[in-house]
Order: structure tokens, then C-alpha cells, then sequence
């Protein structure tokens, strides 16, 4: 095929899917759906990126950085990655963990990590739960699951102390910051 019609066919897959995609995504989770400040988080046990097994429990007495997102190596999910390495030594002077989790598995989160350099956790929700108990987890079809772009701050006690229903990859990671700092300026 000559590229015109190769351009052309790349178009009409490309609008179909978007097509496909809005009559057969999951409506998007409620409010309602996701724990709201002042109430406990979910409990989670689940595997990062060497396979080590993270709870929300080994926190305890610390902040949390708790942030969900679809696909690693993804353009937005690659920036926004970088963006919490990146002030990851700010976010550890306030006191605070990051943790990631995708619907990923333990090998394509290592290989993120390795390939991003993550100082952090990747936490590996294969059997959606954690992202379901979050109110993050979307599908396409009904076939395919990812979780939402969402992030959960974590106080000490192990209460959400706010929630990001809406993220955006560039700036989330200073954003969170900001408001740690407040948080932290408001307890003591």
C-alpha cells in the first residue's frame, strides 16, 4: 500500500477506536465510588516492581503518596512517573512515600523502573482489587481494565486526607507537594 492509503487507514482505525471506546468505556466512577477524606484507606497487600510484597500497614506513622495510573511507559503516565522521581528527595523531607500502582505486572513494572530510574515503589494490582476498593478501576469493552489517573494522600493515622480525581501529569507531583506541606503546616 502507498502511504496516502496507509495514512488513511491509520485514520479511520484511529477514529473508530476512539468511537468504540466511548460507547463501551466504563462510566466513570462516582465520588461516592472513592474513599473520602477522613476516612480510613483500604487496606492493600501487593508486589512491587522486585517483587517484594508492600502494605499500607508498613506506613504506618508516615504520609503516603498513594498514586494510580494506567499503563506504564505510556506518554502521560512516563511524565508523570518522572515528575514524583524527580522530587522524590522533597517528598521524603516532608516525610512522605510514594507509592505507584497500575493494573501492571511485577516484570513491566520493573522494567518501567529500571528504564525511568524510580526510587520508588511500583505496586502490581493484578487482580484489580486495590483499584476497585480506590474506585479507579475503568474498563474499555468490557474487556480491557486499567485504573484511572487518580493519587490519595495518606495521613500518618492512615486516613485519606485528599484526593486527586483529577490529574494532570505535568504538574501533579508539585501540586501534592503544595498541599503536603500545608497539611503538615495545619496538624503540626
Amino acid at each position: 500500500m502507498n502511504r496516502p492509503v496507509l495514512a488513511a487507514v491509520r485514520n479511520w482505525i484511529c477514529a473508530l477506536t476512539i468511537a468504540l471506546v466511548g460507547l463501551g468505556s466504563t462510566p466513570p466512577a462516582r465520588a461516592a465510588d472513592s474513599p473520602q477524606p477522613g476516612s480510613p484507606a483500604p487496606a492493600f497487600a501487593l508486589p512491587d516492581q522486585s517483587g517484594v510484597v508492600r502494605r499500607l500497614g508498613d506506613y504506618k506513622g508516615q504520609w503516603v503518596v498513594l498514586y494510580f495510573y494506567p499503563k506504564d511507559g505510556t506518554p502521560g503516565c512516563t511524565t508523570e512517573a518522572c515528575e514524583f522521581r524527580d522530587n522524590i528527595f522533597a517528598f521524603r523531607d516532608l516525610g512522605a512515600v510514594v507509592l505507584g500502582i497500575s493494573l501492571d505486572d511485577v516484570d513491566s513494572h520493573a522494567r518501567f523502573a529500571k528504564d525511568q530510574h524510580l526510587p520508588f515503589p511500583l505496586l502490581a494490582d493484578a487482580s484489580k482489587d486495590t483499584a476497585r476498593q480506590y474506585g479507579v478501576l475503568s474498563g474499555l469493552l468490557g474487556m480491557i481494565n486499567y485504573s484511572k489517573r487518580e493519587t490519595f494522600l495518606i495521613d500518618p493515622k492512615g486516613r485519606i486526607a485528599k484526593h486527586y480525581a483529577d490529574v494532570d501529569p505535568k504538574s501533579h507531583s508539585k501540586t501534592v507537594l503544595e498541599d503536603l506541606k500545608a497539611l503538615k503546616a495545619a496538624t503540626g
